[in-house]
């Protein structure tokens, strides 16, 4: 057996969700997101294309995984759950099977939660899940099951702290790789191998990347582009442990910038640090934004940031590593010990020619914020 934690943490895990269930008076629970699968279950596959589903009711203590045959060792090895029921792609139906656990935990016709917004449950699968659990009355408890894993117990810790050894691998290995006449795809390559020879999973999304005006833009992937002198890099990736990333965020000069992308860069980064600054335990993490933006507003730079100025990293599965944590100046929502979260400042600027991104992930602990890129926040010059 491989679990990732013990099954006393596991079991906590499940308790805590019963009960956030309870509180919304659902009497159980259809989990399909694969992170929440993990989650709850250890269950660590990546199959997740294929139906498959945990299955508990609030005063069950025997909870049930539904997964393809062909992945029950991959339950053997990484879940705890001990009532695992496979189907057989192409012959069998599961959801029918699904359907049919329902029942057996008198769960058919009551109110259950179901991960309706996860990106293993699309449109189609979903109306015919509900229609075949009629009469049962379907919530979406996505964000119920979410938001539990925003706050990380110490064993999630060590596993984000052993996802950033291998990310500053990463880092350590895009400075020597950015040179003149590579392409985006050879730096990329360098940077890749360097996380994955040090130990890391697979990450659940590509690393991103651009070079010269096309730093203006957001999400590109590496290309065969020649970097040249003069040239900004930019780039994100992540390191990976047991499915836990940390990621990184970072744009490099090559040569030395003109006194404009240095000045544009050092206002980014003092947005960043105004925002990590209103980073403490219990305010609201649209202060976070909210102060990001004024070294911004202060330079007439706001007009400019793309993005929003943070998000929850946990353990994920393609085709995202973000949770339910939102940084923005519309959340609601308040920060804790135990939360791992990216902050970043994204500037866009196509009318000049470049674009900016600067940040990384943190970590907040009862002694404060702890920042993951042991590189820091200075423009890099190569």
């Amino acid at each position: 057996m491989n679990f990732a934690f013990s099954e006393s943490e596991y079991r906590g895990r499940l308790k805590r969700a019963k009960k956030a269930l309870r509180k919304l008076l659902l009497d159980g629970c259809i989990c399909v997101a694969p992170e929440n699968l993990y989650y709850l279950a250890g269950f660590d596959g990546h199959t997740y294309w294929s139906d498959q589903a945990f299955i508990f009711g609030t005063d069950d203590n025997n909870p049930t995984l539904i997964i393809r045959d062909t992945d029950h060792g991959i339950a053997s090895e990484t879940s705890w759950v001990q009532d695992v029921r496979t189907y057989h792609h192409g012959t069998d139906d599961s959801t029918t099977l699904i359907r049919s656990v329902v029942e057996e935990k008198g769960l058919l016709g009551k109110r259950i939660g179901v991960d309706l917004q996860a990106y293993a449950l699309p449109t189609a699968k979903g109306m015919r899940l509900i229609d075949v659990l009629e009469p049962t009355k379907i919530d979406d408890s996505t964000n119920v099951i979410g938001d539990l894993r925003i706050v990380k117990s110490e064993a999630e810790i060590a596993y984000v702290r052993k996802a950033a050894e291998y990310a500053n691998a990463g880092m350590a290995a895009a400075f020597k790789a950015i040179k003149v006449g590579k392409t985006e795809v050879e730096i990329a390559a360098d940077i890749e191998y360097a996380i994955r020879s040090r130990g890391s999973d697979s990450p659940a999304m590509p690393t991103w990347m651009s070079s010269g005006p096309n730093t203006a833009y957001s999400h590109l992937v590496p290309t065969g582009r020649l970097v040249q002198s003069g040239d900004l890099v930019s780039f994100s990736f992540a390191g990976v442990a047991r499915r836990y990333h940390c990621t990184m965020y970072k744009v490099v000069s090559v040569g030395d910038p003109t006194p404009r992308i240095r000045e544009v860069y050092n206002v980014a980064v003092e947005s960043v640090r105004a925002g990590a600054d209103a980073a403490t335990i219990g305010v609201p993490v649209s202060a976070l934004e909210e102060a990001a933006l004024r070294p911004l507003k202060k330079k007439g730079l706001d007009k400019y940031f793309a993005q929003r100025f943070g998000y929850g990293v946990s353990a994920g599965y393609p085709p995202s590593w973000l949770e339910p944590l939102d940084i923005t100046r519309g959340s609601d929502q308040r920060l804790s010990a135990g939360m791992v979260f990216c902050l970043h400042c994204v500037l866009k600027l196509p009318d000049e020619g470049f674009g900016i991104m600067v940040g990384g992930d943190f970590i907040l602990g009862e002694d404060g914020l702890e920042f993951l890129d042991q590189t820091g926040l200075e423009l890099r010059v190569v």
